[in-house]
């Protein structure tokens, strides 16, 4: 064991706390300047361990306290030791054990483990380690060594009395002395005391005759006297019995009574609380119907509405019907005539053509006739104009010249026309597939329209069937409501009269502990015990509320250190008090209970969860429930359990018997039964509320979500219907280009006919005038040619005339082909276009006319079911609201009534058991006179004494006059003795008795004496023992240390004696002879320190280095006779000359090997070889602190220290 650390705070110079490192289990060196506080480091370890500082006054312990410069001042000190215990020498089983001492200017205490301790379990603690009182050498603070050094023999020889234990001899010896005193006292008392007792007894003995005769006279008075005491005995105890049978019948009675009046009041409590939910019930209806009603009126008003918007857009419907079925028949005629149009152009066309095919061809034959009869009419006029052949081909040749030039023109116009022409067809089918296009998806848009609108009277019917989900969640919200706060209201009251059932504190600490446990989340606190069960069968009620008591609020937990945390905020908040049963505690005794119908445990009365049990055991498991209080009584004695009865009346094993009236209005038990019906109908309400704001929350989110699809909806259908509006539009403007296109295609195939014939007759001039210059130049025409021309002339006119009737029928069957196509294009087909875009106007562009129409139509239909069935529903709600109101009304009033009719027996019980009451009183008060007549007999009875035998049987059946009569002859008799001595045979027999104990006391002190002298005898020879063995233990401990010390010299210590205080008288090891301890007068020392055998000086004669190393020498000698864990040196070798400080050093070194040692020095050389070293600072404040340094700065220090001295 050794100390491991040490904490300091306002002790002397160290002010503030200082936590010294860990010291080592060997050698510790402290250096320091002086007056830096090392001297009150040593004070400090001291103020713990020694005793020091004891008894201190005020003044005293106010100079252990920190005095700075600072004006603050330190009201309190203290110093902690932690000390290393691994080897158990101190018996505490731990491997540490911290004792710290607190002083301030009122307080000293010791603390152990962080726990209070007083100052002798410390002090006896120390010596059980090995800190003896008898040898304080373990602590040697400054200035010891040097006393010790300068001790006389007699001093030495009190210090080895001290280290050899002699205190505690004499000690003793003075006890046992004073016990002698006091036994001396004490027989010298007792012999008085039996002189006394001897006088008395003589006077005595010639008083007891006359005394006989008293007591015979006085016998027949008492024997007459208890005659009468047991004759009015009897009759009291008579009226007693009849008194008792008087009461057990009005009991009966009123039990009876009461039972009906308990029985009733719970018929009240029960017809009460149906008449408070009846209440609650029609104001609920009372809310509801107005509601009820209001929404009737507003359906039916909305009802009505929608039968009229039903009527308007029937007729409106049937309007635009007809309109459009005028026109559809308009168009229908329009269509016929056009298709009659189309095919008469059908058959027409094939003709025309073939006229038109026929004129061209008669037109062509015509025109090559001519053009062949223009050419020979032209050589005809051109033979007389040309002299030459080469002029006639000179002129030919620049007309073939000039009629290619123009037929490649015209060929170039004719590709020109034709590339136009086909350009104008692909137009044509462009515009033709676009319009195609435009109407395909026109129609696309028509049905996305009609689907439109078919999803948005879909969706206004789900949101008109949601919105009445929602009105109706309304009223259940509002009806949920009211039951809510009905429900915390009744909550509320119930939980109010709880709490005036218990203490204030209480009240408010149960509320705090739930609040506490939700807050920390503590899941064992299960909450106070009347939470944890139920009752099956409310007949056991009464006693389980009158067993368990207050117990019914204690708090159930599942582990002290549950209760703990709890309390902990308790206090902190100061929120109540509040009592914890922790199921790690409880360890209930369980008895056992008789297995008999009429005695049931009361805990199997009750329903609880198994975890809970030991609480439920504590409370309820000693318990008994019985019929009666003589059944009860008799379990009570046989069994040794507490019993109840059913109507709360307890009988404690310990004799206690409780009861009496229990009112059910005040009962505990039905108070918390109403608690937890209203804490789980007020939860229970509001869960059903907080789903129906769910529901209903939900429900709103689904209607906005509809109207904002409904809008979506109504956006895509607007912009379809616009889509729609200019898809038409488009349509029509590609017919009308169509159209044009097609005239413009009429107009180039006919330019394209007539470049063509221009072409041809170009074409025929050039080959008759390129095959006129194949021939020579003639005089004139040939025969031939000139057959030619008559017959090209006959040609000619044929062809003119066939020419003319193909034109007349052309013209024919072009006028009727005009006519028709105008009538189609220009008539027929511009009223189909415009009938058709009016169709499609009401049908498309005129939606909310038509089409929206009938949507609208049918969603308002369905708007009308709807409204039908949520009116019909409301109408049936509200005769259900008005038949359960009249139901509950009629109800009402017969509870109403069975309360009156109730409440009127109640009051006619009521004084009924006010009656019995009385009657009660008054059978107590005469019981009370009986049973007090009873107490003064009995009283009387003992009175008189041991009676005789004779007493009991003698005068039995004497009569009551006759005893009276003798009683006063006894009594006149008596009044002969009145001078005698009445106590003489009692005063006889007392001092007989005391005599003998005194003589008996008197033997035992001269036992004890004789005890007390062996004593006193034996312990003056262990006092001469234990010293003789000290000096010869401590002076061989001389010789070898200081042997170790001065190795070339020799050291003794020797006794001196009374008989030759002029000589010296050596006791060696070898002399056993006993001597009185009174003969020895001192200790001296001779020592050698250059020679073994030298005779040696007295230690008066050396030097001051050599007397501090002898007194060292002792001081090791006597540690070493009775060993510490621990030695404290306050500079030891201060006045030691070099050589032997370094031995010194070394001894402690080796010391160190079996126990610690804590030094200071101002040498180097027990720098040396010390193990960890230690620097005490002081700053200008006065305040000293302590720190670990190394080898090196410790000898530094020193060094400088060594150089400033």
């Amino acid at each position: 064991m050794y100390i491991k650390t040490l904490t300091i705070q306002g002790f002397k110079s160290y002010r503030d706390q200082t936590a010294i490192e860990p010291f080592s289990p060997g050698h510790n060196v402290v250096v320091g300047r002086n007056g830096s506080g090392k001297s009150n480091f040593f004070a400090a370890i001291r103020f713990v361990l020694s005793d020091a500082y004891t008894s201190m006054s005020k003044q005293e312990r106010q100079s252990l306290l920190h005095e700075g410069v600072s004006t603050a001042q330190t009201m309190s000190a203290y110093v902690e030791i932690v000390f290393d215990n691994s080897d158990n020498r101190f018996p505490t089983g731990k491997d540490t054990v911290i004792l710290r001492r607190t002083i301030g200017l009122k307080k000293d205490e010791y603390s152990l483990d962080k726990k209070s301790a007083s100052k002798g379990d410390v002090m006896n603690l120390l010596e059980s380690a090995g800190f003896s009182r008898s040898n304080p050498y373990y602590i040697v603070p400054q200035g010891r060594i040097t006393s010790l050094t300068n001790a006389k023999d007699h001093e030495r020889l009190a210090l080895l009395k001290e280290v050899a234990g002699t205190k505690v001899y004499e000690q003793r010896r003075v006890e046992s002395l004073k016990i002698m005193e006091e036994t001396d006292a004490k027989r010298s008392k007792i012999a008085e005391l039996l002189s006394y007792i001897a006088t008395r007894l003589e006077e005595l003995e010639g008083e007891k005759d006359e005394l006989k005769e008293f007591h015979n006279a006085d016998r027949e008075r008492r024997c007459l006297e208890y005659a009468l005491y047991t004759r009015e005995l009897e009759e009291v105890a008579n009226k007693l019995e009849q008194l008792e049978e008087e009461r057990k019948q009005e009991m009966h009675t009123a039990n009876t009574a009461r039972t009906s009046f308990t029985q009733r009041e719970e018929q009240l409590a029960t017809l009460e609380r149906q008449i408070s939910s009846h209440r609650q019930t029609l104001a609920i209806l009372g809310s509801t119907r107005p509601a009820l009603r209001f929404d009737l009126a507003d359906l039916t008003a909305t009802r009505a509405k929608t039968q009229l918007a039903i009527q308007d857009l029937q007729e409106r419907g049937e309007v635009g019907e007809q309109r459009r079925e005028e026109m559809q028949a308009e168009l229908e005629a329009v269509e016929t005539r056009a298709a009659e149009v189309e095919a008469s152009l059908i058959e027409i066309r094939p003709e025309w053509e073939e006229v038109v095919e026929q004129e061209k061809e008669e037109k062509r034959l015509m025109d090559e006739a001519q053009t062949r009869l223009g050419a020979l009419h032209a050589k005809q006029g051109r033979i007389s104009r040309f002299s030459s052949r080469a002029e006639r081909d000179n002129y030919l040749r620049i007309e073939i010249k000039g009629l290619k030039s123009a037929e490649n023109a015209v060929v170039q116009s004719l590709s020109v026309v034709e590339e136009d022409i086909a350009s104008t067809r692909e137009k044509i089918e462009d515009l033709q597939r676009r319009a195609t296009e435009s109407r395909e998806q026109l129609q696309e848009k028509g049905e996305l329209f009609t689907q439109l609108g078919e999803e948005i009277v879909q969706k206004n019917a789900k949101k008109a069937k949601l919105v009445e989900q929602r009105k109706e969640l309304w009223r259940e919200d509002t009806k949920y409501e009211q039951l809510v706060g009905s429900a915390k209201d009744e909550l509320h009251a119930t939980q109010r009269t709880l709490a005036g059932m218990m203490d204030r504190d209480t009240g408010s600490g149960l509320r705090a502990v739930d609040r506490i446990a939700e807050q920390l989340g503590l899941e064992g606190v299960y909450g106070p015990l009347y939470r944890l069960f139920e009752i099956p069968d409310k007949k056991y009620s009464t006693a389980i509320e009158q067993t368990a008591g207050n117990s019914l609020f204690h708090v159930v937990v599942d582990t002290d250190a549950t209760a703990q945390k709890v309390l902990d905020v308790l206090q902190r908040e100061k929120s109540g008090r509040v009592t914890f049963m922790p199921l790690n505690r409880l360890k209930p005794r369980l008895v056992p209970f008789p297995q008999a119908p009429d005695a049931l445990p009361l805990i199997d009365r009750l329903q609880f969860d198994p975890l809970h049990r030991r609480a439920f055991e504590q409370v309820f498991g000693k318990t008994a429930v019985c019929e009666n209080l003589q059944v009860a009584s008799a379990y009570v004695r046989s069994h040794g359990l507490n019993t109840i009865t059913l109507e709360g009346d307890k009988v404690d094993r310990k004799g206690a018997l409780t009861g009496g009236y229990h009112d059910v209005r005040r009962s505990r038990i039905e108070t918390i039964r109403a608690v937890k019906h209203w804490t789980q109908k007020y939860e229970a309400d509001s869960k059903i509320l907080a789903e129906i704001k769910a529901q209903d929350a939900q429900l709103e989110q689904e209607i906005t979500k509809l109207t904002g699809e409904i809008q979506v909806l109504s956006n895509k259908r607007a912009q379809a219907q616009a889509i729609r509006a200019g898809l038409a539009d488009e349509a029509y403007v590609l017919d009308a280009e169509k159209a044009q296109l097609a005239v413009r295609i009429e107009q180039l195939e006919k330019a394209k006919t007539e470049q063509e014939t221009d072409v041809r007759d170009m074409k025929l001039r050039r080959e008759a005038y390129e095959a006129e210059m194949k021939t020579p130049l003639a005089a004139g025409l040939s025969q031939e040619e000139i057959d030619e021309m008559e017959e090209l002339g006959r040609q000619a006119d044929t062809k003119k005339k066939a020419l003319l009737e193909v034109g007349k029928r052309k013209t024919e069957l072009g006028t009727r082909k005009n006519m028709l196509e105008i009538e189609l294009s220009e008539s027929l087909k511009r009223k189909r276009d415009e009938l058709r875009s009016k169709l499609d106007s009401l049908a498309h562009v005129d939606t909310d006319d038509l089409e929206s129409t009938g949507a609208d139509l049918a969603a308002k239909t369905q708007e009308l079911e709807a409204l039908n069935d949520s009116i019909t529903t409301l109408q049936d709600r509200i005769a259900e609201t008005e038949a359960e109101h009249d139901k509950l009304t009629s109800e009402m009033n017969k509870l109403t009534a069975q309360i009156e009719k109730l409440q009127t027996q109640q009051v006619e019980d009521s004084r009924g058991i006010s009656r019995q009451q009385k009657s009660t009183e008054r059978y107590l008060t005469k019981r009370q006179v009986l049973l007090t007549r009873k107490d003064e007999c009995n009283t009387k009875i003992r009175d008189l004494g041991v009676l005789p035998e004779e007493a009991y049987e003698k005068y039995v059946n004497e009569r009551i006059e006759k005893l009276v009569k003798r009683l006063h002859n006894a009594k006149e008799n008596l009044k002969k003795f009145a001078h005698v001595n009445k106590k003489a045979f009692e005063q006889y027999t007392n001092f007989t008795k005391q005599r003998e104990q005194f003589i008996k006391r008197r033997e035992d002190l001269d036992e004890s004496a004789k005890s007390i002298e062996e004593l006193i005898e034996s312990l003056d020879q262990q006092k001469d023992e234990a010293i003789e063995r000290t000096f010869k233990q401590v002076s061989k401990n001389f010789e070898e240390v200081f042997g170790k010390l001065v190795p070339a010299g020799r050291g003794r210590l020797i006794m001196q004696k009374r008989l030759d205080m002029d000589q010296d008288d050596e006791d060696d090891e070898e002399a056993g002879q006993q001597s009185s301890i009174d003969n020895y007068t001192g200790v001296s020392i001779k020592v050698s320190f250059n020679s073994k055998v030298d005779e040696g000086l007295r230690i008066q004669q050396l030097s001051g280095g050599q007397k501090s190393l002898v007194a060292l020498a002792t001081v090791f000698a006597i540690q070493k006779c009775d060993p510490a864990p621990f030695y404290l040196f306050d500079e030891i070798d201060a006045n030691l000359d070099a050589q032997y400080r370094t031995a010194v050093a070394s001894m402690i070194h080796e010391l160190s090997s079996n126990a610690q040692f804590i030094t200071t020095t101002f040498r180097p050389e027990m720098l040396v070889r010390a193990d960890k070293f230690y620097g005490v600072l002081f700053n200008n404040q006065k305040i000293s602190s302590i720190r670990s340094i190394t080898r090196e700065e410790a000898q530094e220090f020193v060094e400088q220290e060594t150089a400033a001295q």
